[in-house]
């Protein structure tokens, strides 16, 4: 049997720029999918699941194991990637809990394609050109908890997802809207990842994250000008980096006091309001990188548990010795290990060395390669 595939898997996390000396906060437990998905690692998470008793046990065993005409069956995972394939299979195992479809040539998701996979947990649908999705497909996916939709060419949220849903990958599709009521009856899902969709802020209607306790919200390489209003308050991590986001406005951040990580690097962001991260006191990791800020954002003193900022590839010119540490010494309960300001016109001479006394090592602070 050819063996499974083995791509890289990329936390959701980006790495310091230059390495510093300790690890930045990582949030576990979610993969960052390109266009290839590891099956291998996607079968450990469900097998660790099974363990947590967060997975459904087995509910038929079939008297005589079938696989798909050019599919690898091996213990309940059924891989059918990379076949040309321009449908779901028709005969795909009962007992299946984890289906592999990605890099195919599918259109079209039908109303009978998961007929009978009620014991599901994983679908991977991965890099197809599906445009069309029946509202009553994934009726009898009850229990599946992971779905991987990115690289398609959706132009809608499916309708009708499953209420067992705790994950949702739907990246770079073709998707405008996002509205009221696309995610009603999810009160189990804690992940959905829509970058790289052509979403405005208009896009995003009312009402549209309604009912949700997500934990993570990616919308990266969207078309967003502000912050977006009423998402979910519960978020550990919100990724809005490359979008067109000008300003960070007083009362943009204030529901969101439970933020883990801030991703808004790569924006056009001029203008920082007073108190606008105030409200983040829980923050442990803060992207600004590559936008147009003119000076270290006020209020990252006063974050106690903040540990990597990443401030590179701005317009900064001066640091000032109370910007990043509290005033006196025992205030700050975790100290910073990593701080990028390079590439920004600051002469790192005159910059006091207190400045940097809540940091654990001098080699996490990063200056210089400036381009003029």
């Amino acid at each position: 049997m050819i063996p499974f595939s083995v791509v890289l898997l990329l936390l959701c996390a980006t790495p310091l720029p230059i390495p510093s000396v300790a690890l930045p906060f990582e949030q576990k437990g979610f993969l960052d999918f390109g266009k290839s998905i590891d099956v291998e690692g996607l079968m450990m998470m469900m097998m660790n699941d099974e363990e947590e008793g967060s997975a459904v046990e087995e509910y038929y065993k079939p008297e005589q194991p079938t696989c798909p005409f050019g599919c690898q069956c091996n213990q309940k995972v059924v891989q059918c990637s990379d076949l040309g394939s321009h449908y779901v299979p028709y005969d795909v195992p009962p007992e299946t809990r984890l289906l592999d479809l990605q890099s195919n040539q599918i259109r079209e998701i039908r109303e009978d394609d998961f007929k009978g996979l009620s014991n599901l947990y994983a679908l991977v649908l991965v890099n197809n050109k599906i445009s069309r999705v029946h509202p009553r497909a994934f009726m009898p996916l009850r229990r599946m908890q992971k779905l991987y939709f990115s690289h398609n060419q959706l132009t809608a949220v499916p309708k009708n997802l499953p209420s067992s849903l705790v994950e949702l990958r739907i990246h770079d599709n073709h998707i405008k809207k996002v509205a009221a009521g696309d995610f009603s009856g999810l009160g189990s899902m804690n992940c959905i990842e829509m970058g790289r969709n052509p979403i405005q802020n208009s896009g995003l209607e009312p009402g549209a994250f309604d009912g949700l306790k997500l934990t993570f919200l990616c919308i990266s390489e969207a078309k967003l000008t502000g912050i977006p209003k009423d998402l979910p308050e519960g978020l550990h991590e919100l990724h809005l980096d490359q979008n067109q986001i000008q300003a960070i406005e007083l009362e943009d951040l204030r529901q969101y006091e439970g933020l883990h990580r801030l991703g808004l690097g790569y924006n056009h962001i001029r203008h920082i309001e007073h108190g606008s991260l105030d409200y983040l006191q829980n923050l442990r990791e803060l992207h600004l990188e590559n936008n147009r800020i003119p000076n270290v954002p006020g209020g990252l003193a006063g974050m106690k548990h903040l540990q990597v900022v990443y401030l590179h590839s701005n317009n900064i010119s001066q640091v000032d010795m109370n910007d990043f540490c509290p005033e006196g010494f025992g205030v700050k309960k975790t100290y910073y290990n990593g701080i990028s300001l390079f590439d920004n016109p600051i002469n790192s001479w005159e910059v006091v060395p207190t400045t940097f006394r809540c940091v654990s090592n001098r080699m996490a602070v990063q200056f210089g390669n400036h381009k003029k």
